[in-house]
């Protein structure tokens, strides 16, 4: 049953990995918003989710100052960041409703600030910074009805992270 996944990541480099094995299970039409600290790793998490869509050779930096970034894997991936938008309606002007595909991945950086233009269903992903080690805590939660289906196989693919959560 679905609820909320506590993980410990000590690297970026595990934070790659754990958004390579979040990405293997993203299907067309999912949405993935990511909060939390700033610089806790949402781009470096979506480093590794692009590469577990089939992206290998395109480097995956972050979109705060383009707002929107594309990719092209095994589905047309979109990523976001709405921080520097002050209001709802910027994110709506930017054509928000666009990177909604169906046909692909969407990932929203400070998806919070928007959560009710969000779909029914999408993967929130929280990164917060440890204090006392400089090593990240990230919460996983799925809402809808797809996320409950998917639910034991997001456990099994972020399971050597759940170990080391005290």
């Amino acid at each position: 049953m679905a609820g909320v996944i506590e993980l410990s990541v000590d690297r970026p480099e595990d934070m790659r990995a754990l958004g390579e094995g979040v990405g293997s299970l993203l299907d067309a039409g999912d949405v993935v918003s990511l909060t939390g600290d700033l610089g806790a790793g949402k781009t470096t998490l979506v480093q590794g989710a692009v590469r577990g869509l089939g992206v290998s050779d395109e480097p995956v930096v972050s979109p705060t100052f383009t707002l929107v970034r594309q990719y092209h894997g095994t589905v047309p991936i979109y990523h976001l960041d709405v921080y520097r938008l002050d209001r709802v309606q910027e994110v709506i002007d930017l054509g928000f409703e666009e990177y909604l595909d169906p046909d692909g991945v969407t990932f929203v950086e400070w998806g919070d600030a928007i959560e009710g233009l969000l779909p029914e269903q999408y993967l929130e992903i929280e990164l917060w910074t440890r204090i006392e080690d400089e090593g990240r805590l990230v919460f996983l939660s799925g809402n809808g009805r797809s996320w409950t289906s998917r639910w034991e196989r997001l456990e099994a693919v972020t399971q050597q992270w759940a170990q080391q959560v005290p």
